[in-house]
């Protein structure tokens, strides 16, 4: 492993561990997804030889030829935009569906459970900032959706997924996300990025997905 890649890896894992016990949080408490899509394998190789086992991905295809010959002992979060017609190679591949968003997605994902006997951990996604060009419910209609997708399709979420507005402060979105998650009997929070994430953690992620900070920015 580099010196720039050990020194960047741990730097994000050390400033985890400070920003949960600031947050008086358990050690533990918070998982980091490696987000190693688009990145070459090169990058993600050190990253992890030096022990990471969790990563993110944002498209079936690539993390398929990607992780396919390499799953074993490692958890994979899908945390990009999911497709029906690719919700069966989702869950056979994933561990973890972060981008549950619309009842014709929780249809294709029943399906492919009922199908394949194999029951990925799955996440609402929230558009907390209700941007048009974003995926995710709007948060007046999650609490419905959630209980739909319990009802209707018999899934049970374990938590929810956000990625706040770029040009708006991160915490009011990430408040409201615990919110919606307190309400719903959620205890999962994806929430928190390269440039948020320690503020993620202070209002109660459970995992943040890191790319750039940890990988360097991509070519």
């Amino acid at each position: 492993m580099t010196a720039s890649a050990e020194s960047a890896y741990t730097s994000v894992v050390a400033r985890i561990a400070r920003a949960a016990q600031a947050a008086a949080r358990p050690a533990g408490a918070v998982t980091l997804v490696a987000v190693s899509k688009l990145q070459p394998w090169e990058a993600i190789a050190p990253v992890l030889a030096a022990g990471q086992t969790v990563f993110g991905e944002n498209r079936v295809q690539e993390a398929t030829e990607r992780w396919a010959e390499r799953r074993q002992g490692l958890t994979l979060h899908l945390i990009g935009p999911l497709q029906t017609n690719k919700a069966a190679d989702a869950v056979a591949l994933f561990d973890v569906i972060e981008t549950l968003d619309r009842e014709k997605l929780a249809r294709a994902l029943a399906d492919a459970v009922q199908k394949l006997g194999r029951t990925p951990r799955l996440y609402v996604q929230v558009n907390t900032g209700e941007e048009p060009q974003k995926a995710g419910v709007i948060p007046e209609q999650a609490d419905a959706f959630i209980a739909a997708v319990r009802a209707a399709y018999g899934l049970e979420p374990e938590g929810l997924m956000c990625i706040p507005p770029a040009a708006e402060p991160a915490g009011p979105h990430f408040a409201l996300l615990a919110k919606i998650a307190a309400r719903n009997g959620l205890a999962r929070l994806s929430m928190g990025m390269s440039d948020d994430f320690e503020t993620a953690i202070g209002f109660g992620a459970t995992s943040v997905r890191v790319g750039s900070a940890v990988f360097g920015a991509r070519a």
